[in-house]
């Protein structure tokens, strides 16, 4: 089945999950504990579902590229992963609780994911894999490590769709970047024959290993966990950082303007 771009963002039931759009992006607003829970309660044999993450890069991203939005609109559940849009969504009485991909990582892999289950792992490298599997040995992993810029090969992206549909694993880890992860979660989720629940949460299985360091508690809890990241790797990251600092801005006054009109005082 080939992987296509839906011209048209859909809105999908998502149950007793109270979802909304901020920013232009769907967030749930539910906390990691209920989140947790749902995963928990859910049979990984049934039709695959999929966990998208979004961020600051996400929400950037999409506002510049509306063909992305099915990616995030049909996802099972929305989680807030970015401090900043969390702190904003204050402002306009939203109050979306911060679920960080890494943060939701760590507690499944703790708490819900046991010795036997089978997990698919569509990963950056090699080496996170084998890390993966001496930290876990009692885990079936299967995985597959796609070439570096798979966003632009097709038939590499539907490799990835294949591989995690043929698995039949309760959890599928996607961790090669947005949006091509989201992009592959969503191209499962049309699939009949694919089942489990997929998560797209970047580098948090470089955390989970600690191939990568987060930042320490007080700077997650400050909202400065960007500065850490920035700083252990600036080659990477500085660009996006600085080129998504305007555009927030805009989006935030977009929304403002947007939600006066339609509750003027």
């Amino acid at each position: 089945m080939p992987i296509l771009d839906s011209p048209l963002a859909r809105n999908v039931p998502v149950g007793r999950r109270n979802r909304h759009y901020f920013l232009g992006a769907p967030f749930d607003n539910i906390g990691q504990d209920a989140a947790v829970r749902l995963v928990t309660d859910s049979d990984g044999s049934t039709k695959f579902r999929y966990i998208v993450t979004p961020n600051v890069d996400h929400v950037v991203r999409l506002s510049g590229n509306r063909k992305l939005a099915p990616y995030y609109d049909e996802a099972w559940m929305s989680l807030c992963d970015s401090k900043p849009i969390s702190t904003l969504s204050r402002a306009v009485s939203l109050g979306l609780p911060l679920v960080t991909g890494s943060d939701l990582t760590a507690r499944l892999f703790k708490t819900v994911i046991k010795d036997g289950d089978l997990i698919t792992l569509i990963a950056a490298n090699a080496q996170i894999v084998r890390d993966l599997e001496s930290a876990y040995p009692g885990i079936r992993f299967r995985s597959m490590v796609p070439p570096s810029g798979v966003l632009h090969h097709p038939s590499a992206l539907q490799a990835c769709v294949d591989f995690a549909a043929a698995e039949k694993a309760r959890f599928v880890f996607i961790a090669i970047g947005a949006p091509q992860s989201e992009k592959i979660a969503h191209a499962l989720s049309q699939r009949p024959d694919a089942c489990g629940i997929g998560l797209c949460i970047g580098a948090s299985l470089e955390f989970l290993v600690g191939a990568q360091k987060r930042a320490p508690l007080w700077m997650r809890h400050v909202g400065m966990e960007w500065a850490h990241r920035l700083a252990s790797d600036p080659k990477r990251l500085w660009r996006r950082y600085a080129f998504a600092v305007a555009p927030l801005a805009q989006l935030f006054v977009k929304e403002l303007v947007s939600r006066a009109r339609k509750h003027p005082s």
